[in-house]
């Protein structure tokens, strides 16, 4: 009994310990992300107790506080150069991948009724097409219900990986749109009301007859949005949908950025949805607070380990194995404690 009792008080204080040397680690960043993030923190928490408390801020401002190092990971949609990773002595990993999609509020059609060209929607925010029955819409989209209501634009206010996947896809298939407005986490937008965070967009599409705005599809779906159908690259319509967004990622090649900094947008292939992106993760090369580091691989190992499934029911799409495997080749020969200490 005593040996018992001798051997539970051992086993205690080694748990005891354990817990001592567990941290709670922070990031900020990418609203894209959020859901998912939230998700595996609270599977995270209840499998090892260690908490991640992730702000949701935008892509700016996940930069913004990584480079600051006021939080141990940053994560943004709009994947940094190599160049801008080097001066801020910055590591950058794909940690999800999922998608960008047009919502709409009209009553009397349903999701999925409405169908655009990347042309279409570079023209409507470009406030070129102001008008629901505008021809070209009409055309696009024989049958429909279409009322001879203004379209309200929304898009985002905010720093934002969103808006990135977003105006990259409208420079790469409309050329005025890229002279005139370009791409970048923050444009100059031609017409339209700005909402903060994917979550705004949602709010303010939610609420504006007439309006149409751009979410990743997690929020499309949680907030009961109607989505609209694409027409891709190769002249294919398609909805959005895990399978959609697998089959843009599909032909990534990780190796060939710095960074690994792949751009998913307008990818070839007729089951391919065009406005497919990763989230990534920023982490600094060198650890001040190596045990916070340490923390974040583990949460990160964990969740490409065990959170496939959550992924899927929220329609992302995970980073498959051998991605995994270079994404932990990396985390072994850059990441380092003061001393030069490898951190995983």
């Amino acid at each position: 009994m005593k040996l018992k009792s001798a051997f539970g008080l051992l086993l205690a204080g080694a748990l005891l310990a354990g817990a001592a040397h567990a941290v709670d680690i922070t990031g900020a960043g990418a609203t894209f992300p959020y859901p998912i993030y939230a998700k595996w923190a609270d599977a995270y928490k209840k499998a090892t107790g260690v908490g991640m408390n992730y702000q949701s801020i935008g892509s700016g401002g996940g930069i913004k506080q990584i480079t600051a190092k006021t939080v141990d990971f940053g994560a943004s949609d709009a994947p940094m150069k190599g160049e801008d990773l080097d001066k801020n002595g910055l590591i950058q990993f794909p940690a999800i991948m999922g998608g960008v999609v047009p919502v709409y509020n009209l009553k009397g059609v349903a999701p999925g009724q409405v169908r655009f060209t990347g042309a279409l929607l570079a023209d409507i925010y470009l406030g070129k097409v102001k008008t629901w029955n505008d021809p070209v819409i009409v055309k696009l989209n024989p049958g429909v219900p279409l009322p001879s209501q203004a379209i309200s634009a929304v898009n985002r206010s905010d720093g934002s990986g969103t808006t990135f996947l977003f105006t990259n896809y409208l420079s790469k298939v409309s050329p005025e749109w890229k002279s005139s407005i370009g791409e970048g986490t923050a444009v100059k937008w031609s017409t339209g009301v700005g909402g903060k965070g994917n979550e705004g967009v949602a709010n303010y599409v939610s609420r504006i007859d007439g309006a149409i705005g751009y979410v990743e599809y997690a929020y499309a779906k949680q907030n009961k949005l109607s989505y609209a159908m694409m027409a891709n690259r190769d002249g294919a319509v398609v909805a959005p949908s895990d399978d959609a967004f697998k089959a843009a990622a599909a032909g990534a090649d990780w190796n060939s950025v710095p960074g690994m900094g792949v751009i998913l947008t307008d990818q070839a292939g007729k089951a391919s949805w065009p406005i497919t992106g990763a989230s990534f993760i920023l982490m600094h090369k060198l650890q001040d607070k190596p045990e916070n580091a340490k923390e974040v691989l583990r949460f990160f190992d964990w969740s490409f380990k065990n959170g496939a499934k959550m992924a899927d029911d929220l329609d992302y799409v995970p980073i498959p194995d051998p991605v995994v495997k270079l994404i932990q080749s990396i985390w072994k020969a850059q990441l380092k404690d003061a001393s030069g200490k490898a951190l995983y």
